[in-house]
């Protein structure tokens, strides 16, 4: 049964008839608007078929009563409306605190706010209800709209009746007063000053801009036609006035890369920046040469007033705009780090396998370490918290020597790639060269997380065979029984378990643990903990200044990789636990680890698995692992594209000079060739 049907369209002369047959057409009701709006209103919008309102047209022409009818009932629903909150307020970011704007934000859709009903706003909420209605609207070509208003012989903004004190460029010069006041206000606060310390002993050009549109104002009010010619010299200025003021915030924001930048700053200049573009849609109004300008500039605030109150409550918008600068800064960091898992040459190559080595060999204690503590009679939470401990402290024990974890790599060289795309996009290079660059970078990528997997593998599984032997074999201790051992091969089956969605949850751990280090490194930055700590009264005194001096150092260089390691060891000890909890069969598989627990479980079994386990083992670590690596590696990629603002088209001609170059070289993707 179908529950809600669609209602049939009505016919123009259908709502006329409904509407006006009573005479009763100098009411304001707004019944009739939303019905007419909702004619034309297409199914789907389609660019390339604007809607056309030729139809409306055609029949007002043919019926002049009707057509003074609709003019007197437009006159009377517009009449007086107050508009300034829409430019002040709607699609602008309201607080400095980014969950708390999305959370309003999330309120308003489902339970939308309802001015009062003698506002434009009222109006715009209850005729252009749709989020998408301004795509169409934009759409319809002016000169049809331009007909409209000639035929309903409508008035323009800068008319206005005798006894109205409200006007439309009243609303317009309240509403870009009060945007400039409140950005004034925000822009001396002291968390914006800090991002751009050139401007502290310049005179604000906010402050200029403000006391230049007071005297705009004043010779419109003291002339005769509600505006001022656009090639006024104090227009002129004002405007350039303007572009000193977007320089001050797109100054702050590239500083982002010099002073680190947090979420609340990054919202106070993005509030900044959205109330400037408002300002600058607006400043054109006030300006007019001829009464087709004037006819122009309505219908632009016309359809300006009705994208913004559709765009108020966009989250999708919201998301993107908040979160590009911290995404850059945060990729920033991992691009720098990432270059160092790139090898291009032997000796980088050769020493690339034996940090991976090096992390294979505390990968190995760390696998016979988790089955011990597993054999604790302690509660779910007490082995999340002693597995957390034991990868948190293994993997940062990798980091500070120096070794490689070879799935961290993904996360890492993402930003480096999306760095050469950018130098690629924008350097003078033709296209073919780019794009074989790219080509050249990426194979070298592959080949260093080849062997980094190698190095990992090939050791962690001896590494872990010995332990094993040497405490049970030798010492007697019984740590992998025969149900342990077909528990942890059967792990390993990509086939028989879940071995491929617990390594994409290890991916997406891999590529938060990326997230974390940009995030903290970014931090230290904009707290500028290096030099609180650097001078540091008590620290000074009781290390001295040398020794104080290199913590400080230590901590800028590695606290990031630090905090970032540990919390991939909390989110893989703690994620089995809360599996349990959740009734959900959540769990990791990582690679090294896979390699470590395939040795333990080939021992406890005591060599007497068969052949196919053997072999699901091997090709379900080679599963995991690619896994591992194409989750990361992809999300890393999406973020770092995103903070960028590259579009992801890009990829497939980059991608596609990758599968060129591959069949050209193959080797290349491996090993360190000469000409590679």
């Amino acid at each position: 049964m179908q529950l809600f049907k669609r209602t049939k369209r009505k016919r123009l002369d259908e709502l006329f008839d409904e509407f006006y047959n009573e005479a009763d057409y100098t009411s304001n009701n707004l019944e009739f608007l939303v019905d007419l709006v909702a004619y034309f209103r297409p199914d789907k919008i389609e660019k390339d078929k604007p809607v056309s309102i030729r139809p409306l047209l055609d029949y007002l022409n043919e019926n002049a009563v009707r057509r003074y009818a609709m003019a007197v009932y437009l006159r009377n629903v517009f009449q007086n409306r107050k508009f300034t909150s829409i430019l002040t307020d709607s699609g602008i970011i309201r607080d400095a605190y980014f969950i708390r704007e999305i959370r309003e934000r999330l309120g308003s859709k489902i339970l939308p706010e309802q001015p009062e009903p003698d506002t434009l706003q009222f109006l715009l909420n209850q005729v252009f209800y749709r989020q998408n209605d301004f795509e169409w609207v934009q759409e319809i070509a002016l000169t049809e709209i331009n007909e409209l208003i000639v035929l309903l012989d409508l008035r323009t903004i800068y008319d206005s009746e005798e006894d109205s004190q409200n006007t439309a460029i009243t609303e317009i010069i309240s509403g870009i007063s009060l945007l400039i006041q409140r950005i004034s206000g925000r822009a001396l606060e002291q968390d914006v000053l800090i991002m751009v310390p050139e401007y502290e002993h310049v005179q604000s050009p906010f402050e200029s801009f403000e006391k230049k549109l007071d005297l705009i104002v004043s010779k419109i009010i003291q002339g005769d036609r509600l505006s001022i010619s656009a090639t006024d010299p104090d227009f002129q200025e004002l405007v350039q006035l303007l572009q000193g003021c977007h320089q001050i915030i797109n100054n702050a924001f590239e500083n982002s890369a010099k002073f680190g930048i947090s979420i609340r700053v990054n919202q106070s200049l993005l509030r900044i920046r959205q109330q400037l573009f408002r300002i600058e849609a607006l400043l054109p109004l006030l300006a007019t040469d001829s009464e087709e300008d004037k006819r122009d500039n309505s219908i632009y605030l016309a359809i300006r007033l009705i994208k913004y109150n559709c765009r108020k409550n966009n989250i999708r918008r919201l998301l993107l705009d908040s979160t590009q600068t911290i995404a850059y800064e945060v990729t920033q960091h991992t691009a720098r780090t990432g270059e160092h898992y790139i090898t291009q040459s032997k000796k980088e190559y050769v020493h690339m396998l034996l940090t991976a080595m090096g992390g294979g060999l505390i990968v190995g204690f760390l696998c016979l370490f988790k089955v011990v503590l597993g054999k604790a009679v302690i509660s779910d939470f007490g082995h999340a918290f002693l597995y957390s401990l034991n990868y948190a402290f293994g993997f940062i024990l990798i980091y500070l020597l120096g070794f490689t974890l070879a799935t961290k790599q993904p996360a890492m060289t993402a930003a480096t790639i999306v760095k050469s795309i950018e130098n690629g996009l924008n350097s003078s290079a033709d296209e073919a060269d780019r794009h074989r660059s790219f080509a050249i970078l990426f194979s070298h990528l592959f080949r260093s997380q080849f062997i980094a997997f190698v190095g990992n593998v090939l050791i962690a599984f001896p590494v872990a065979m010995l332990l094993i032997w040497s405490l049970q074999g030798l010492a007697g201790f019984q740590i992998v029984d025969e149900a342990k051992s077909e528990h942890l091969m059967t792990d390993l089956n990509p086939i028989a378990s879940w071995a491929i969605l617990h390594a994409a949850i290890a991916g997406v751990f891999l590529f938060l643990s990326g997230i974390i280090a940009g995030s903290v490194s970014n931090k230290i930055k904009h707290k500028k903990i290096y030099n609180r700590i650097k001078e540091h009264p008590v620290l000074k005194i009781s290390l001295g200044k040398e020794s104080t001096k290199k913590f400080a150092d230590w901590i800028e260089r590695k606290w990031a990789g630090v905090a970032s390691n540990f919390w991939f060891g909390v989110f893989l000890g703690s994620t089995a636990s809360i599996g349990i909890f959740l009734g959900l069969n959540l769990d990791i598989r990582h690679i090294t680890f896979a390699a470590g627990n395939m040795a333990l479980g080939l021992f406890g079994g005591h060599f007497e698995t068969g052949w196919y386990p053997i072999i699901m083992g091997i090709l379900g670590i080679g599963v995991i692992g690619f896994v591992n690596f194409i989750v990361s590696f992809a999300l890393s990629l999406w973020l770092a594209l995103r903070s960028r603002d590259i579009p992801i088209s890009e990829l497939k001609y980059l991608f596609k000079s990758v599968w060129l170059y591959f069949k050209y070289e193959p080797l290349a993707f491996f090993f360190p060739l000469k000409n590679s």
